[in-house]
């Protein structure tokens, strides 16, 4: 039965337990929704040689390849899902969005991929190539190691149309399981 408050400072315990079962009960329309973002991304290229999604693709797939762990490779995936909504803020977009599913060093990784990748490209446009520098103080050593790797050796690589990229159906199965339960 659905709760019946229509003001929270008006509801009851049962009524919180019964969202809570709900909201559990559901959790798997979290990878649903995450999946259809991805696939969105296919009708994003921007001027690039692929499209979002195949860099998305690309990336997990060079970071698995490389034996990356899962919550790495799911990161990796969901990298640029922020560019469905904005592509000025899709950092903090997706590293918000996979928050609740990976450990801190995975959230940070996302959420300044590009200001990491930006040593690849910004001076083409009169940007800081060591943009990166300005997180230094911020970032742990592990977070830094790892921001680094994964912009360095995977996402700025993955612009290749030639490249041998696993599908999305690959990945879905790891979407689902780091999606199952949220960390609290």
């Amino acid at each position: 039965m659905p709760a019946t408050f229509t003001r929270m400072d008006e509801s009851t315990l049962e009524d919180w337990m019964e969202i809570g079962a709900a909201t559990s009960a559901n959790q798997g329309r979290v990878a649903d929704r995450m999946l259809e973002l991805l696939r969105s991304l296919a009708d994003i290229t921007d001027g690039f040689g692929t499209d979002q999604l195949t860099h998305c693709l690309q990336t997990a797939t060079m970071a698995e390849r490389a034996g990356a762990d899962e919550e790495v490779v799911f990161a990796s995936l969901l990298h640029d899902v922020g560019k469905a909504i904005s592509v000025p803020n899709h950092p903090a977009i997706a590293a918000e969005m996979i928050r609740p599913y990976v450990r801190p060093e995975v959230y940070e990784m996302i959420r300044v991929h590009q200001d990491f990748q930006g040593r690849h490209y910004y001076h083409h446009f009169g940007g800081d190539p060591d943009a990166r520098e300005r997180h230094r103080s911020a970032l742990s050593g592990d977070e830094w190691t790892l921001a680094e790797r994964f912009a360095d050796e995977w996402d700025q690589k993955a612009f290749d149309p030639a490249y041998d990229t696993l599908p999305l159906e690959h990945f879905e199965p790891l979407v689902r399981r780091v999606t199952a339960s949220a960390r609290l």
